[in-house]
């Protein structure tokens, strides 16, 4: 695990307070079969097999993210972090998603920082950022993540909507 996730993990288990708050994730369609617990769908066997390190990224990354649109927050990281380590940002995207859902704000961004070291244009990412922001209620930081995904795909892409749209309902509900 990277330093700095260590780091973060560290100051969350020894008690730091967190906020709580709900935003909605962008979903996406499914692409992988569901399997059994301990399986995941194999993209080049196209069956589902025991999770293992061994398989390729890709499929380790669509299981993971379909385990974790699911609400299966758990098993998702379980599966992702087979595929840590390996320069995949959508991976450790799906991994602070992961943990920013079960409330783990502090892991959570750690994961997201990977991500966007690995690749400062991955928009999803800045978009859970924002989000991971908001239930901290640091909409400053939320508004920033939009402007950069602004820089990168404009203000009609998916994640940009988004993400407006989660801080627009934040300020409302925050007054």
């Amino acid at each position: 695990m990277p330093r700095h996730v260590t780091t973060i993990a560290a100051a969350f288990l020894i008690g730091l307070p967190l906020s709580g708050g709900a935003a909605l994730a962008a979903g996406g369609g499914s692409d992988v079969k569901d399997c059994p617990t301990g399986q995941v769908y194999d993209q080049s066997q196209k069956k589902c097999v025991e999770k293992s390190s061994a398989l390729d990224t890709e499929s380790l990354f669509k299981a993971g993210r379909q385990l974790a649109y699911d609400g299966k927050y758990d098993e998702a990281i379980s599966v992702l972090k087979l595929a840590e380590g390996r320069g995949d940002a959508g991976v450790y995207n799906m991994l602070g998603y992961s943990h920013r859902k079960q409330g783990k704000l502090l892991i959570a961004l750690g994961y997201y920082e990977e991500a966007l070291r690995l690749d400062p244009d991955h928009v999803l990412t800045r978009e859970y950022l924002g989000e991971a922001h908001l239930q901290m209620g640091d909409v400053a930081s939320a508004r920033d993540q939009l402007g950069e995904i602004a820089k990168r795909c404009g203000t009609g892409c998916d994640e940009y909507a988004e993400l407006e749209r989660q801080i627009a309902a934040f300020e409302r509900a925050n007054g």
